[in-house]
């Protein structure tokens, strides 16, 4: 809830005369530090890995399959919104991706899967992601879909 009050008003952003400093990671950062720092504990390479690696390819893979819907398969508008949702998929999929790669067998994680009571990774992925990864993307679909065509259609103007 925190993230959609800084995303959807005026309180997520500093603006500044050059740039505008974002404050909608912070919730995120919060609410990912005790994983991230008990990961770094683990191994403090991969717990890094983990964290850069999939925002870089979240990223990067957006933007070409983005393009890939509209070149491709001349989704027209339709692609704005598949490029939208793509991101937080990506995002969940790489991210979650390199926690059970690298850090399943941890005792960490097996604590987590244990307390969920889940069999394998791809449960322990959906236990721990599954309602809000769905929100995520359904709201970044809408959201982001929409103002990105808006922003093509008045950069085109």
């Amino acid at each position: 809830m925190d993230c959609f009050a800084l995303g959807t008003t005026p309180l997520g952003t500093i603006r500044t005369p050059f740039l505008s400093i974002l404050l909608v990671t912070i919730p995120v950062a919060i609410g990912a530090s005790g994983m991230m720092s008990t990961l770094m504990a683990v191994n403090p390479f991969l717990a890094v890995v983990t964290i850069l690696v999939p925002r870089f390819l979240e990223g990067l893979c957006t933007a070409y399959l983005f393009k890939f819907f509209q070149n491709k398969v001349k989704a027209g508008k339709a692609s704005y919104f598949l490029g939208a949702i793509c991101c937080p998929l990506l995002n969940t999929i790489l991210f979650m991706g390199c926690i059970v790669i690298f850090f399943y067998n941890s005792d960490y994680i097996q604590g987590l899967v244990e307390s969920f009571g889940v069999s394998n990774p791809i449960s322990f992925i959906i236990a721990l992601v599954g309602v809000q990864g769905l929100i995520e993307a359904v709201s970044c679909c809408v959201l982001a879909g929409a103002a990105s065509w808006a922003l093509q259609k008045a950069i085109k103007r």
